[in-house]
């Protein structure tokens, strides 16, 4: 699961972070800098529009036109399924990058939930494999929005949540992103080399972030618990 996101820094800052070989990127992206990004919200996306880097922003979600009533709103998309019949269409043209500086996930029991800021060891920037769908959008934001590629922890990374965002270095997202990589093995790729557990490491941070409009560089500061 990852349902919420820490993109404190620019647009700018996550463009030069990718270190991007080819012609000057382009930042178009007018969201702020947020520790707490939430689904349902437009935040900055990297993707490949004719041969050129662009970040610029996208509906966190998505749902297919003809599919209202049917599925919910999704904001993750299991690694496991990216080749199904849903989502292969946006592996073959929506491939995208979320840049983070990491995500959030939750432990104990409902009304008492501790949230977690997880980040790499490095603090580098991370970026997360996406997949967004980039034709007009009819009705709804969600038919125009992306989700967040996610595998399984091993085991319980972090000892936080079964599942884990999937976290490319900056060369593999520049792979992902590549237009010329087929959808077999963009799927490929992101099963062989997202980033493994010895990579991240968290830290408690406080309840406030529980509510999505909360924002604040403290609310992503280590928090001490109790023993």
């Amino acid at each position: 699961m990852c349902g919420r996101l820490d993109q404190s820094h620019s647009a700018s800052e996550y463009l030069a972070a990718m270190q991007w070989p080819q012609s000057n990127p382009f930042a178009a992206s007018q969201a702020a800098p947020s520790d707490n990004a939430s689904p349902g919200t437009y935040r900055p996306l990297m993707r490949i529009v004719d041969d050129q880097l662009v970040i610029d922003d996208w509906f966190w979600g998505y749902r297919a036109s003809w599919a209202v009533g049917k599925v919910p709103i999704a904001i993750n998309a299991r690694i496991e399924k990216i080749a199904n019949r849903y989502w292969s269409p946006l592996v073959r043209t929506g491939r995208a990058i979320i840049p983070a500086d990491g995500w959030y996930e939750w432990t104990g029991e409902k009304g008492n939930k501790q949230p977690w800021h997880i980040h790499l060891k490095s603090r580098a920037p991370l970026f997360l494999a996406a997949i967004a769908a980039t034709g007009p959008c009819r009705e709804n934001a969600c038919e125009t929005g992306f989700v967040i590629v996610t595998a399984d922890a091993e085991g319980g990374m972090v000892d936080v949540h079964d599942r884990r965002p999937v976290v490319l270095s900056a060369a593999d997202a520049r792979l992902w992103l590549d237009p010329v990589l087929s959808a077999d093995a963009a799927e490929r790729l992101v099963r062989s080399v997202a980033l493994g557990p010895d990579e991240f490491e968290w830290h408690a941070v406080s309840r406030e972030l529980g509510r999505s409009a909360s924002e604040g560089p403290h609310r992503a500061a280590q928090l001490d618990l109790p023993l």
